[in-house]
């Protein structure tokens, strides 16, 4: 392939109330609301995004909340643990930071790195992993989380598949990831040098039920791209290669494609640009309902079917608090 990815752009997964779901991501892991739209395919329910400042490519996670949605089934063909990268003297104080909330946590250790397991109000499994490797990326500093601990975006994300061969193959070759690591049933793939955010670990789990995508459980892992062009270019290669890949969609902030792996596991490319700040300044995201101009003749509707939320103050302090 002629393209590569440059690690992970974000990670979208169902939840149920969505005030619980910005509760916890706001508070209890010090995320920023940084979009608050809807599902352009169901219109009547929101799409959160969560992340950094900004929320720049791989510090993203997103979720679609139905109110009274069933549980999902953890299982082959998902994505089954998804990690964010924090600083290495840190876990003490997240443990207890989730502790105080009243979410206990599981500290374990794996590839070297110390790691702490949560579960989202959902049942979503969520790791925190302090890595030896040095993370650059600049955090949100909320009033919830200093920004000495606080989380610097996408670590990882783990696909449990009943057969990897198809599941490697698409990441090394389509994706242009290498092999960094194999230990049993476990193989770690990396875009570029590596390192927080462009890490993918392969889990084969023949005798695994297959997942149920519903609440609590990841419903997509997308992978990043520079750009339309480039990702023109990709979508028609991978076409060739076999796979079954949809159009481009217009999701506002960023263009995707979409295709499903072999081991069942759906992935997207979504490009870096044009980023969440075209449609509200930098200091309002998240505070209000954007639509896009598809979308704006039914704002009456949609607003009306939607749940009324609140947001935690320490989403969008003013200038003077930054």
């Amino acid at each position: 392939m002629t393209a590569r990815t440059s690690g992970l752009h974000h990670v979208t997964a169902i939840a149920g109330d969505p005030q619980r779901n910005i509760d916890f991501y706001i508070e209890g892991l010090g995320l920023r609301l940084v979009k608050r739209t809807v599902n352009f395919d169901d219109p009547s329910t929101y799409h959160l995004y969560y992340g950094d400042e900004s929320g720049r490519p791989g510090s993203l996670m997103t979720f679609f909340p139905w109110r009274g949605v069933p549980t999902g089934r953890v299982g082959a063909g998902q994505s089954t643990s998804t990690a964010f990268s924090v600083p290495q003297d840190s876990m003490g104080w997240w443990k207890d930071h989730f502790s105080a909330l009243g979410v206990e946590p599981t500290v374990t250790s794996s590839h070297g790195e110390d790691r702490l397991v949560v579960r989202d109000p959902d049942g979503l499994v969520l790791e925190l992993v302090a890595s030896s490797t040095i993370d650059p990326r600049d955090p949100w500093d909320s009033a919830s989380v200093p920004a000495e601990h606080a989380v610097r975006g996408q670590h990882s994300s783990v696909l449990t598949v009943g057969d990897p061969t198809g599941t490697l193959r698409v990441l090394t070759e389509d994706l242009g990831m290498s092999v960094v690591e194999e230990d049993g049933r476990r193989t770690r793939v990396a875009a570029g040098e590596g390192g927080p955010g462009r890490i993918i670990d392969v889990v084969a789990d023949p005798r695994a039920q297959g997942g149920l995508t519903a609440g609590g459980t990841v419903h997509h892992v997308a992978f990043r791209v520079p750009d339309q062009t480039t990702q023109e270019q990709w979508r028609q290669e991978l076409v060739e290669r076999g796979h079954q890949v949809t159009a481009i969609l217009d999701r506002q902030y960023f263009t995707s494609i979409y295709f499903r792996e072999p081991g069942g596991v759906l992935f997207e490319i979504a490009t870096d640009t044009p980023g969440f700040d075209i449609d509200e300044p930098l200091l309002e995201l998240g505070r209000s309902l954007r639509l896009p101009p598809w979308l704006e003749p039914s704002r009456e509707a949609i607003e009306h079917s939607v749940a009324t939320i609140t947001l935690p103050q320490e989403n969008n302090p003013t200038l003077a608090d930054r």
